[in-house]
């Protein structure tokens, strides 16, 4: 009698086919995936990918600003921050030129109240027991629920807090070694000689008084003064094309009488010192108290793609360190 393979040699065939296929799946010692493969391309999920393919839809957004403009300008100096209520209503806010479109590469969370107190933040898990963890929060005015929750879920984090409209943190603090309060402002100019109602600092200069190089997450909220503090803390960096010493930026923006000529090219210098919007969210609590009136004031979350900040780099293991 022959053999069965000669006997049946389709049904020999298939069961061949199988046996291999399940080798070759299972063989751990198989050649890594073709670079140009379907599978390499949904499979690169690793940080620098992410952040290169945020990249990329972020320089769409831009270009769609710059299309947006002639749309409704033709030029900045034409669009109005907030159009009347009257024909042709266009379908635009000056929040619709700036989106939030810059993809947060880990945990996106909100950190703090809900309602108003708490801030959008991005990857706070890398902070948990990063060992050097600073955050730097101006304007709190007692609502500190932000600064509480990441004192509770982090090890190391050291806060410093500044208010001069405070004489200590709010009441969600308790008594904690990692935090520091001092009753001073941020500001584009140092002004705290002893004629001076209010003690205000630059950052540059609380920087080193604290002896501080870094900061990983900056809160700022102080009524509208964002926009020339801002100025004063990015330019130096812009023109030496150094990192921005910090790795995320909370600010709340109040565009109280801003034109939008003037807003665009701020915001412009945001972006050209690293900074990228990754969440915003509308202030509706103080459009509730003034209806009527234009949505004037709104929380951005931005990170800091330049440098080597927690947010973007992974730290060296202890093999790479050789510990």
């Amino acid at each position: 009698m022959p053999p069965a393979w000669q006997r049946h040699p389709r049904y020999f065939i298939l069961v061949a086919l199988v046996i291999s296929a399940t080798i070759y799946v299972l063989n751990p010692y198989q050649s890594p995936l073709r670079a140009d493969s379907y599978a390499a391309y949904i499979r690169d999920n690793e940080l620098p990918a992410k952040l290169q393919r945020a990249d990329r839809v972020y320089s769409e957004v831009i270009t769609s600003r710059k299309d947006m403009i002639r749309k409704f300008g033709p030029t900045p100096r034409d669009i109005v921050m907030f159009p009347p209520d009257k024909e042709p209503w266009p379908a635009y806010t000056v929040w619709s030129f700036f989106p939030p479109s810059y993809h947060c590469p880990h945990e996106l969370e909100r950190i703090g109240s809900l309602g108003d107190g708490g801030k959008w933040a991005c990857g706070m898990s890398r902070l948990e027991h990063k060992p050097d963890c600073l955050i730097y929060t101006f304007g709190m005015n007692y609502e500190t629920s932000f600064e509480a929750a990441l004192l509770e879920r982090t090890r190391h984090c050291e806060v410093w807090g500044y208010d001069y409209r405070s004489n200590s943190f709010g009441s969600s603090i308790k008594s904690n070694y990692r935090a520091h309060f001092f009753p001073w402002g941020l500001a584009n100019i140092d002004a705290h000689g002893p004629n001076d109602e209010h003690k205000l600092y630059t950052l540059k200069t609380l920087l080193e008084m604290n002896r501080h190089d870094h900061i990983d997450v900056l809160k700022i909220d102080i009524e509208g003064w964002e926009f020339e503090v801002l100025t004063q803390i990015l330019q130096p960096y812009i023109a030496s094309g150094e990192p921005l010493p910090f790795g995320q930026l909370l600010v709340e923006l109040h565009t109280w009488e801003k034109k939008f000529e003037d807003f665009l090219p701020w915001w412009e210098m945001l972006e050209a010192a690293g900074l990228r919007p990754f969440m915003t969210e509308i202030n509706l609590v103080y459009q509730n108290y003034n209806r009527g009136k234009d949505t004037d004031l709104a929380e951005y979350s931005f990170i800091n793609v330049r440098g080597d900040n927690i947010f973007i780099t992974d730290p060296p293991s202890p093999l790479d360190v050789g510990i």
